[in-house]
């Protein structure tokens, strides 16, 4: 029995800013494929490509400056890439929905939230402006905010930062997407309200049955909420694997050191051991070392790691690594409490 196709398949994903003296590639052949009801994420440092990868998906960059090109990005069965700027409006919001980091900088301060969430369901299902408020007030009860009737009517100011963060899914979720980009949207929470909102997002997938695009460099929110996992690491794909194979068997160099860096109690309670942090810091995309990028911070770097690039490799079933040295590398076998 054939394997039915991805929701979103994306293939050499090509991302390039032109500046006045110089144009540098921040996404360098992406390749990702995102099944029907899965969540995927896509982890690394802060300017690893995460995000510009995400943007690029949606074309929300300005074509004045930042070039995207693929062999193909294909969602439903459709290239976006053929798309006309009225078309993706059409799907944006709509059949693909996206999350922003902060929201207070996502949520117009001048309109209540529920004429903003109501906004998108006027663009996108034609409802009256009674129903739409209507279907505001519904999605804010579905995300858990209380008195959810009263709520549609106040103004982003006035609500904590876990709320405001329930009101940008209640917005991207209003029209049933059918995947939902989430970028970095549990940063700017306190643990708790991470854990609230993490939850949320698995109940609200389960409900819809939608597919979710989850960019994070936060490896706990990782373990809580993906089923696969695609590792970056300056513009490029350096680890795709189940998300169980990530932190008992991971065998690029990179990632083995993102796990390594995330605090564990049992470790440091007795402050003997100090917390590891990979050395040096993530290159910039007009300035990036020749052979493997990660080379001048890998530990296990040898001559060829300087020399070559290397390809992403299978070396298990549906796990790829880009490590020309991962055949000697001891993939360590502990799972990060």
């Amino acid at each position: 029995m054939n394997e039915a196709p991805p929701l979103l398949s994306v293939r050499n994903l090509r991302t390039h800013f032109v500046g006045e003296e110089e144009t540098v590639c921040a996404v360098d052949g992406l390749s990702i494929d995102i099944r029907r009801g899965e969540t995927l994420a896509l982890v690394g440092e802060s300017g690893s490509g995460k995000s510009v990868a995400s943007l690029s998906i949606m074309r929300l960059l300005d074509p004045a400056s930042g070039r995207v090109a693929a062999d193909e990005i294909v969602f439903e069965g459709e290239d976006l890439l053929a798309k006309s700027e009225a078309e993706m409006r059409a799907i944006r919001g709509n059949e693909i929905a996206m999350i922003f980091q902060e929201p207070m900088t996502s949520l117009n301060p001048v309109y209540t939230v529920g004429e903003q969430i109501a906004e998108a369901v006027r663009l996108h299902q034609d409802a009256s402006p009674k129903v739409a408020l209507r279907r505001a007030a519904e999605m804010l009860d579905l995300v858990g905010i209380p008195e959810a009737a009263k709520r549609v009517h106040v103004f982003p100011h006035e609500m904590s930062g876990g709320m405001r963060q329930r009101v940008m899914i209640a917005m991207a979720l209003c029209c049933n997407p059918k995947l939902l980009i989430a970028d970095e949207p549990t940063t700017a929470l306190d643990v708790t309200i991470q854990a609230q909102i993490l939850e949320l997002m698995r109940t609200l997938q389960q409900q819809i049955g939608m597919s979710i695009l989850f960019i994070t460099h936060d490896l706990g929110v990782v373990a809580e909420i993906a089923d696969r996992v695609v590792v970056m690491y300056a513009g490029r794909a350096v680890e795709d694997a189940p998300v169980e194979a990530i932190f008992e068997q991971p065998r690029m160099p990179y990632t083995q050191g993102l796990l390594r860096s995330v605090p564990r109690v049992d470790r440091f309670a007795d402050e003997q051991e100090p917390l590891y942090a990979i050395p040096g810091s993530i290159p910039s995309p007009s300035r990036l070392p020749k052979g493997c990028s990660f080379h001048p911070r890998c530990p296990h770097a040898a001559e060829i790691c300087r020399r070559s690039v290397p390809e992403l490799e299978r070396v298990a079933q549906d796990h790829h690594v880009r490590c020309v040295r991962w055949r000697e590398i001891e993939a360590p076998r502990e799972v990060p409490a």
